[in-house]
C-alpha cells in the first residue's frame, strides 16, 4: 500500500544543471587534470574536486593553479587543458536516472531549462553526443551568457524570464554548493544531487536526493514516474567481478546474515572497474550473481563509502541470497545488476568497518537495520522473479563471457 507524501510545493517548469547533475563530468576532468599538472612535477590527488564542483572554467582552472602552484598563469593553464576536454566531451555518459528523467518531463510537457555555468560552446557539444537532449530543453543558458556565474541567481533568474515563468514556479536541479546557492538566491524551490559525499553541506537546499533514481516529482506537483514495480526500479544494466578476497561470515557475528563478499573498489581498479563504480550512485541494488564452480544466485548488495577510510573508498557489499556451507575465497564472482532499491542513507553498511556510530546514525537500533536488511533481501527476491529481472538469469557474462 502507498502513502501518499506531503506536497512540498507546487511548480511548473524544472531548471537542470547540467555537468555533475546529469553528465558524469568529474571523472573526465580528472583525467585531463592529471595529465595537465604531472607535466609540472605535480601529482593531481583530487583534494581540488570540491572547490571546482559547479564553478567556471576559469575559476576552476584558477584554484587548481593557486592549489597546486603551478607556474604559469591562470589562462594559461585553460588554454592547455581545453582541447584536452573538448576531445573527451564525447566519452560522457550520462549519469543514472538523467535520461529517464528528461524523457519524463519532456512527455509530459513541462517545460525545462539548462542552465550551466560552462560556455555555451562546451554545452553544445557536450549534450549533441546524447539523443534528444537539445530538443528537450525549452531554453539553454550558458555561463558565458550571464554577467556573473553560479552562486549568483542571475543564470535561474534569466533561465525563468526564457521560460516565460515566475522564478517561484521553477524547481532548480543542482548538484553543486554554488548551484543550490545560486537557485535559492532566484527565489526557486531547489533540489540538491550532491555529486561529493557531503550531503550534510547542502542545508540550503529544500530537499536532498541521493541520485536522480530517488526524484519524486510529484512532491513538487508535477507528473509522477510510473515505473516503478514491486518496489523496484528496472535500470540498465551493468555488470561487475572480481575475486571473492574477505568478507565471508563477517556480517553473521554483528548482523546474522552471512555477506559472503566484500569488493572494494581498490582491489578491482586494476581491471578499470574504478571508473565504473563511480558512475552509479551509492545505495542498495540487486541482480543476480554467478560464481565459478558453484552456481547462480539471487542477490541483493549495497554501493556506498566507508567511512573507516575517510570517505575516500567506494566498496560494493554483495549478499548471495543462498545458504552456503562455507567459504569460496578465491572463487571469481560475476554481478550482473539490473535495479534499484534505495538510496544510501539507508544503506546497509554490512561491513563491520562502518562501526555502531554509522548504524546509530542511520538507524534508531541495531534491530531496525536487520529489519531493514531483510525487507531488502524480501523486495529481491520476490523481484527477480518479475520477467523484466528474471531474464537477465541467463546473461552470457554470469558463466565466464567476456563482455
Amino acid at each position: 500500500m502507498s502513502i501518499a507524501k506531503p506536497l512540498k510545493k507546487l511548480v511548473s517548469a524544472v531548471i537542470l544543471d547540467l555537468d555533475g547533475t546529469l553528465l558524469h563530468t568529474d571523472g573526465i576532468v580528472s583525467d585531463v587534470l592529471k595529465v595537465s599538472v604531472v607535466k609540472y612535477g605535480k601529482q593531481w590527488d583530487g583534494r581540488e574536486t570540491q572547490k571546482i564542483v559547479g564553478k567556471t572554467p576559469l575559476e576552476a582552472a584558477a584554484a587548481v593553479v593557486e592549489d597546486y602552484e603551478l607556474p604559469c598563469s591562470t589562462d594559461d593553464f585553460l588554454t592547455q587543458i581545453t582541447p584536452l576536454l573538448y576531445d573527451q566531451w564525447c566519452n560522457i555518459k550520462a549519469l543514472p536516472g538523467a535520461n529517464r528523467l528528461i524523457k519524463h518531463l519532456s512527455s509530459h510537457n513541462v517545460p525545462v531549462a539548462l542552465a550551466s555555468n560552462s560556455p555555451r560552446a562546451n554545452i553544445e557539444s557536450k549534450i549533441s553526443y546524447h539523443q534528444g537532449w537539445k530538443g528537450s530543453f525549452s531554453a539553454i543558458i550558458a555561463g558565458d551568457e550571464v554577467r556573473t556565474g553560479k552562486p549568483s541567481p542571475e543564470i535561474f533568474l534569466e533561465a525563468a524570464k526564457r521560460l516565460n515563468l515566475k522564478p517561484s514556479s521553477c524547481l532548480v536541479i543542482e548538484d553543486s554548493l554554488p548551484g543550490v546557492t545560486g537557485g535559492k538566491a532566484a527565489g526557486m524551490e531547489v533540489v540538491a544531487v550532491p555529486s561529493i559525499p557531503k550531503s550534510h553541506l547542502y542545508t540550503e537546499a529544500d530537499q536532498v536526493i541521493n541520485s536522480l533514481l530517488d526524484l519524486q516529482p510529484e512532491l513538487w506537483g508535477l507528473p509522477p514516474f510510473e515505473d516503478w514495480m514491486e518496489g523496484t526500479l528496472p535500470i540498465k544494466p551493468w555488470h561487475i567481478g572480481g575475486p571473492v578476497v574477505k568478507g565471508f561470515g563477517r556480517g553473521s557475528k554483528v548482523l546474522g546474515i552471512p555477506t559472503g563478499m566484500y569488493l572494494p573498489m581498490s582491489n578491482l581498479s586494476t581491471k578499470g572497474y574504478s571508473a565504473l563504480l563511480s558512475e552509479h550512485p551509492s545505495g542498495v541494488y540487486f541482480g543476480w550473481a554467478g560464481l565459478s564452480s558453484q552456481g547462480l544466485y539471487k542477490m541483493v548488495m549495497s554501493i556506498g563509502w566507508n567511512p573507516y577510510f575517510n570517505n575516500t573508498e567506494k566498496t560494493i557489499e554483495p549478499w548471495l541470497l543462498h545458504e552456503f556451507d562455507g567459504d569460496f575465497y578465491g572463487e571469481e564472482l560475476r554481478l550482473v545488476i539490473v535495479g534499484y532499491i534505495r538510496p544510501e542513507r539507508l544503506a546497509f553498511p554490512l561491513s563491520l568497518n562502518f562501526g555502531f556510530e554509522k548504524l546509530q546514525a542511520n538507524f534508531s537500533s541495531l534491530e531496525s537495520l536487520i529489519a531493514k536488511i531483510h525487507e531488502d533481501r524480501r523486495i529481491a527476491e520476490r523481484a527477480l522473479d518479475i520477467p523484466t529481472y528474471s531474464k537477465y538469469r541467463d546473461d552470457p557474462y554470469l558463466k565466464g563471457s567476456s563482455l
